[in-house]
């Protein structure tokens, strides 16, 4: 009997217009691991024919060593209707793994089979040819329409409906404990450490020794690098191992080195991350703190406990914000920077001990800020930062110039009424100002 994966070109019965057709290179083994089948199961000797994402002629021979001919029927070998459909289900699958765009690591499923057809009987000495075309898709699932030939006659044909499905993969040398919950299509690396009261969602990868721990819950489709850390008791004397909690949302990434704490008891137990963050190699997210979504963490930034940041800021590297600060929407935050007070929202902020170098024009253009917006929020920032008035009397000012009523200028002065710690309004030297403007 041949053994799975190897092709084989002609066998006695096929017809010379089949035999002529060049096999196209594919590899049978890669395939083969990609479907929930081994031999001798497997139904596909060759691919003759292939148009990514439309069509695929495909070839099963037959012969009288088949398994199933030894009771389907013993003295007369017919190959089974079922066999056919399934010949046909993994040519249509094989179709869908080679098309453009297929997800990596995926399986195929048959879900449904209409209008099934069987119009002769097929013995030893066969040679199917497998005919299908991909109809509509709507992922997870895919149409195609299937005819199994010999020659020019048709002997089954069906549509059929397909499902792929992602694929989880877990090294065996990984450490998962039983009662952790693994998504679907999640891989976990070699030496990854992952704790009982973990939960990761589907689709996301956890790279080669890196540890998730603690009451720890992970989205969809986060990529977690190599000796990242998440979810480890909080670096807090007064912690005393009591139930707290980290929260991520879906498609983060967490680099190299990542650490990211868990809450205490007397912050609230919950260290929340949002949607599609960045975080570079060697961040640290401290216990207790609240970030939002689409923000980016430069190399070695450092968040200490309790700070918040909000949407779409940047913290660039080896940057470090003092506990329970906040920094604002759209703030930029400068490489090597030590933020003590509130970072404000819209602005750049550099420095030891870290400055107002105005707002930051160049980042608002990129995210999409209309003219009218940024022309607005200069003439708030000028109230705030050149005017002499103090920081109350400018806001009132701000408020009482109906020209720069937007909802952006309404977050700036609520972001300042609301801070605890007081926000970083000192400014620049014009100097510092101008290195700032050449980097």
């Amino acid at each position: 009997m041949r053994p799975p994966g190897r092709t084989n070109r002609g066998s006695a019965g096929a017809p010379a217009e089949t035999d002529s057709l060049t096999p196209v290179a594919t590899n049978i083994p890669v395939l083969l691991e990609r479907m929930p089948h081994r031999y001798p199961s497997f139904l596909v000797d060759a691919i003759i024919q292939h148009e990514p994402g439309r069509r695929l002629v495909a070839a099963k021979n037959v012969t009288v060593g088949e398994e199933f001919f030894q009771g389907h029927f013993p003295g007369t070998p017919l190959m089974p209707g079922v066999l056919m459909i399934e010949a046909l289900s993994q040519a249509a699958a094989v179709l869908l793994f080679e098309r453009e765009g297929a997800p990596v690591g995926a399986l195929a499923y048959l879900r449904g089979v209409d209008n099934a057809k069987f119009r002769r009987q097929v013995v030893p000495g066969d040679r199917l040819r497998l005919e299908v075309t991909l109809g509509a898709e709507r992922p997870p699932l895919a149409k195609a329409h299937g005819v199994a030939l010999i020659g020019d006659q048709v002997v089954a044909e069906a549509d059929l409906l397909l499902m792929l499905k992602a694929a989880g993969q877990i090294d065996p040398r990984a450490i998962v404990h039983p009662t952790a919950e693994i998504g679907e299509g999640t891989v976990v690396g070699p030496n990854a450490m992952i704790g009982p009261h973990v939960r990761i969602g589907k689709h996301c990868q956890v790279g080669a020794s890196a540890v998730i721990d603690g009451w720890t819950e992970i989205g969809d489709g986060t990529k977690i690098f190599p000796f990242a850390s998440i979810g480890l008791m909080p670096q807090d004397l007064k912690y005393r191992g009591e139930e707290t909690r980290v929260v991520i949302g879906r498609r983060n990434i967490f680099r190299e080195f990542v650490t990211i704490h868990r809450g205490t008891q007397g912050g609230g137990g919950l260290t929340v991350i949002g949607d599609q963050n960045l975080f570079m190699a060697y961040v640290h997210v401290a216990h207790d703190c609240r970030i939002g979504n689409n923000t980016i963490f430069g190399n070695a930034a450092t968040l200490g406990g309790h700070v918040w940041v909000e949407d779409y800021a940047t913290i660039s590297a080896f940057s470090g914000v003092h506990q329970f600060c906040r920094v604002g929407e759209h703030a930029f935050i400068g490489g090597y920077s030590v933020v003590t007070k509130d970072a404000m929202p819209y602005a750049k902020t550099v420095g030891n001990r870290a400055r107002n170098y105005g707002l930051n024009t160049i980042g608002l253009m990129r995210r999409g800020f209309t003219e009218e917006t940024l022309s607005k929020l200069k003439r708030a920032y000028r109230y705030l930062l050149v005017s002499k008035l103090t920081t109350s009397r400018a806001l009132r000012q701000i408020e009482e110039d109906d020209s720069l009523n937007c909802p952006e200028v309404q977050y700036l002065i609520e972001f300042v009424r609301s801070s605890a710690r007081g926000v970083i309004l000192r400014r620049a030297t014009r100097r510092a100002e101008e290195m700032v403007t050449e980097d």
